[in-house]
């Protein structure tokens, strides 16, 4: 074992007045959060950086308690150390800490009092520019028998974080809701998250029940979405694909699911997981170009699509990879438009800069995809299945190719999900808007 894979005090006896220990960590966004779980405290003044911008009070005592943790780290593992017992402290928090501000910790001893053991520490914490943020006392009963044993291994502790939802509301903000026909909400979830829909101002919510309600909701294009209540997705997609009166298009209409995934750098959407089971080259073309003109209407930087096989190169063994070498010819002749193609690529490959690097792949979207192309619906149900129960990611899902936007949620969604959902929606019936008005101009 190392020097540092152990831990060890010093006594009272050992101390001496003027003998410091120090303590050097960064604020990150993580430490917040953890100290939120743990206190339970979600004051926005605390969480929220830009809040906490406008009341600085608020942030000297968030991030001050940050800096009384690492007062109490260095008190307890290096000086004294173990065996130490805390008995009280007088700090004050002279300026705020950010994240991103490199604090060092420093406590010297000051004064002993021997019929307690008791020694006093002055305690002071600097940023990195030298500016004096906490400043105060600490009394301990330091120990008085030798403590010298391996250092205990703390456990992995994850952060996982659903904030890249909050862009879509924020895009959301300064547009006017849609009338969205929210077809058989019989079950609480989905009536509440049409509530909670319109009073975040994303919808104005039309409750219709099931076949005749909805032949006629679908035939008289009053509304500019619809929402999937309690009844099962195929009954309100097999009444929205009927010839006529139905939504259908020119184009394939496809699933879509704007994933939020833990860890990873970007929002994901993954199609078709939902509608169709088999797609042929052709339904492969607008299942493609639905998702990529969703991309872009959520504002991703750059769309880049990646087309997933199980390997990447092409065997006609594996008709997914010819299929793949198809499509990106298509990309290169302007058939698919709006996005950087590539394709066949494995998952690891598509998401993974370490794996593409690996594999030999150099590609614009090898290991920064935020558009997966999966080869039929079963591969794509398993794969968003296994990003929610085992990495604790949530999709939003959508009908993409209708004539209005078709939100299809799952009876085990949460309220956020839902919501999600519902900006989307808001989103494409606004690209639509603006597409509409822009015709009617040229006109």
């Amino acid at each position: 074992m190392q020097v540092s894979d152990f831990i060890e005090n010093r006594t009272f006896d050992e101390i001496a007045i003027g003998e410091s220990s120090t303590l050097e960590r960064t604020l990150s966004r993580d430490d917040i959060a953890l100290f939120a779980v743990m206190s339970g405290d979600v004051n926005p003044a605390h969480l929220d950086d830009s809040y906490a911008e406008t009341s600085m009070f608020h942030r000297i005592i968030a991030h001050g308690m940050w800096g009384g943790a690492l007062i109490s780290a260095v008190l307890g593992t290096r000086l004294p150390g173990p065996g130490t017992i805390y008995l009280a402290q007088d700090l004050r928090f002279r300026k705020p800490v950010g994240v991103g501000d490199r604090v060092t910790v420093t406590i010297t001893a000051t004064e002993k009092r021997p019929e307690k053991h008791i020694v006093v520490f002055n305690c002071r914490c600097v940023n990195q520019r030298g500016d004096e943020v906490i400043a105060g006392t600490a009394q301990v009963i330091a120990p008085t028998e030798k403590i010298h044993r391996p250092r205990a291994a703390l456990p992995e502790v994850q952060i996982v974080r659903h904030d890249r939802y909050d862009e879509l509301f924020k895009h959301c903000a300064e547009l006017e809701p849609i009338r969205a026909a929210v077809v058989d909400p019989l079950d609480r979830a989905s009536l509440e998250g049409a509530v909670r829909a319109s009073e975040a101002r994303l919808i104005n919510p039309i409750l219709v029940g099931p076949e005749k309600d909805i032949r006629s909701v679908a035939a008289s294009g009053k509304v500019e979405a619809l929402i999937k209540g309690s009844l099962h997705a195929s009954e309100l997609m097999h009444e929205a694909v009927v010839a006529g009166t139905g939504l259908r298009t020119d184009r394939r209409m496809s699933h879509a699911f704007v994933m939020d995934v833990p860890n990873y750098a970007t929002p994901l959407i993954i199609t078709d997981a939902g509608i169709n089971i088999f797609p042929s080259l052709a339904d492969k073309r607008d299942i493609c170009q639905n998702a990529i003109d969703l991309a872009n209407v959520l504002r991703f930087d750059e769309p880049r699509l990646a087309i997933l096989s199980a390997v990447e190169n092409v065997t006609r063994k594996i008709p997914s990879t010819v299929e793949a070498a198809a499509l990106c010819k298509m990309a290169d002749r302007g058939q698919i438009a709006g996005a950087l193609v590539d394709g066949p690529l494995a998952f690891d490959t598509a998401v993974s800069a370490e794996a593409a690097q690996q594999e030999h792949i150099v590609s614009p979207v090898a290991g920064r995809a935020n558009i997966l192309l999966v080869p039929d619906i079963e591969a794509g149900n398993m794969l968003v299945k296994q990003l929610t129960f085992m990495s604790g990611a949530v999709g939003a899902a959508i009908v993409l190719g209708a004539r209005v936007p078709i939100v299809l949620t799952s009876s085990s969604d949460n309220l956020r999900t839902r919501l999600a959902s519902a900006a989307v929606a808001l989103l494409l019936a606004n690209a639509k808007r603006r597409s509409t008005r822009i015709l009617s101009a040229a006109e």
